[in-house]
């Protein structure tokens, strides 16, 4: 009898301590939680415009910042760890990481940061593979960022894992995206004219097709479409947009018109030379059709301000 008392007593402190081993592995970080409270919508939202899972963003959040308790979050609204690369024209601060005093993005709130790191895996090339998997793969997602280079540490992809099934950020996953757009109001985060490198998933939702002319992007307009709902639909500031295509404030489009969404080059691509011009054909037709700059198709050709070609004339398109 006391043989089996002792062993009742052995077996009631085994599972008392697994219990509390397994309920200390269980135990969540306050601040961890604030966190994910505060940035949970913005991620689900972003993932319904990106196809990048809540769950990766948000355990990218915290596992970058410490839960917006580092010094780039804190400084910067950088919560992404991202670097300046050489196409930023954005603020920017100065850390040690991989290597001393590296230059690291900085933006005006979170929600830019949040915004950009979106643009960031979306439009390089390095990531392209990460957007063939389910949405809902967190798996996938986690230790592929790892297998693509987003961060040196080996252990990158298991923590993400961890951070995703420790506070179940999965469920965000299916979440549904709030009514409120809550950036709305971001237009001007710098991305340069060469981070249009690939053509990503999310052109499919604006359910717009992306061409390319002289290695630059653009897209044809629709009957209903003007400048300001292309700016909205892409995300692209107006000004930049009216700039690229060398159109007047305000300016009008038809059905079909081209429209860049990247600077235009000097000269037509080395595949053209001259161009015969046809009927109804205008200057700046010709320019967006060749993916190059008006004022150079005026110079090649020591054209005056006011002139007007007709059927027939050879133009130059390259020097």
């Amino acid at each position: 009898m006391k043989r089996n008392i002792h062993l009742i007593i052995i077996f009631t402190l085994l599972t008392v301590n697994v219990g509390s081993i397994q309920g200390q592995s269980k135990a969540k970080n306050p601040q961890y939680e604030a966190y994910i409270n505060k940035y949970k919508d913005l991620a689900v939202q972003l993932q319904k415009e990106y196809r990048i899972p809540a769950s990766i963003k948000l355990a990218q959040g915290l596992l970058e910042t410490g839960a917006g308790s580092s010094r780039l979050a804190r400084i910067g609204n950088n919560h992404f760890g991202i670097k300046c690369k050489e196409e930023w024209k954005g603020g920017r601060m100065y850390h040690d990481d991989d290597a001393k005093n590296e230059c690291f993005r900085t933006y005006k709130s979170a929600e830019e940061s949040y915004l950009d790191h979106a643009l960031f895996l979306s439009k390089r090339i390095y990531y392209v593979s990460l957007f063939d998997l389910d949405i809902y793969d967190y798996e996938g997602w986690a230790y592929g960022l790892q297998r693509c280079g987003y961060a040196t540490d080996k252990l990158y992809g298991q923590k993400l894992v961890s951070l995703i099934e420790t506070y179940e950020l999965y469920k965000y996953d299916k979440a549904k995206a709030p009514d409120i757009l809550i950036y709305d109001d971001i237009y001007e985060i710098k991305i340069a004219d060469s981070d249009f490198e690939i053509q990503h998933p999310r052109y499919a939702e604006w359910r717009r097709n992306i061409y390319e002319v002289n290695g630059i992007h653009y897209i044809t307009a629709k009957a209903s479409d003007s400048y300001e709902i292309i700016s909205k639909d892409l995300r692209i500031k107006l000004k930049r947009l009216y700039k690229y295509n060398e159109v007047p404030k305000y300016h009008s489009l038809s059905s079909d018109d081209i429209i860049f969404v990247q600077a235009k080059k000097k000269q037509a691509s080395k595949d053209n030379s001259v161009h015969v011009v046809k009927k109804g054909e205008s200057l700046h037709g010709i320019s967006q059709m060749y993916g190059m700059k008006l004022k150079s198709l005026y110079k090649f050709n020591k054209l005056s301000d006011d002139h007007v070609s007709c059927p027939g004339d050879v133009l130059k398109v390259r020097k």
